[in-house]
């Protein structure tokens, strides 16, 4: 479509990529906060989302100039529509980060008292599945985009136990609910936060093949 579009998709390329870190590092940020009860990180990736957003809805204008303007087909077109879907769960990704940040105050009143589930280990899968999505993005990497699906699971069982074992602690530990129902949140946040990792892992499988794999199940995943 000539030299002007080529440098228009690479301007969309360099923009979403520049949001990706930009989500990667202030979820880094909030979960960073809530692992030291770090008000000031808290703060930071608070503040930070506005800056998501705004940088959202420049991606999306980006976008869709490009399919008023130029109406790409086959492989550009698959590019631009992953990148609208992409762009939006980015946005949510950074707007769950703050929900996280928003729990450092009410967790770290109850230091001392442990974690009934496997925190640690739920925070640690949730970012590296948002990092290996956003490395597939940046790499058109469809076996690491895929991998990020097959991660999706485990955090949903981490979520499920988490439920499960603070519903048990509220029973136990009533004057404890608050903190409780804090880490409950942390975890629901981090479950949708790999859903969005999910999202992008299978958009961007959609961009670089052309196979939507969405309600296909686990086992499409592993041919």
């Amino acid at each position: 479509m000539g030299r002007h579009f080529e440098t228009e998709m690479d301007n969309l390329k360099r923009k979403v990529q520049f949001l990706t870190a930009m989500v990667e590092e202030n979820l880094h940020a909030a979960v960073q906060s809530v692992v030291e009860g770090d008000r000031a990180m808290a703060d930071k990736a608070i503040a930070t989302d506005t800056d998501i957003d705004r940088f959202e809805v420049e991606v999306e204008e980006e976008c869709l100039k490009l399919l008023a303007l130029y109406q790409p087909v086959a492989a550009d077109l698959r590019f631009v529509v992953a990148v609208l879907k992409i762009n939006s769960d980015l946005e949510r990704i950074g707007d769950l980060a703050v929900n996280i940040a928003e729990r450092t105050a009410q967790l770290h009143k109850r230091k001392g008292i442990p974690a009934p589930f496997d925190l640690p280990n739920m925070l640690k899968l949730t970012i590296r599945m948002v990092k290996d999505a956003a490395d597939a993005l940046v790499t058109s990497d469809t076996t690491k985009a895929r991998s990020v699906c097959k991660s999706d699971d485990e955090i949903d069982r981490l979520h499920q136990q988490a439920y499960r074992m603070i519903e048990q602690q509220v029973q136990v530990r009533p004057d404890d609910v608050a903190y409780f129902i804090s880490l409950l949140s942390v975890s629901r946040n981090l479950e949708r936060i790999a859903d969005h990792a999910t999202n992008i892992a299978e958009d961007i499988i959609y961009m670089v093949e052309g196979e939507i794999i969405r309600h296909q199940g686990g086992g499409k995943l592993s041919e």
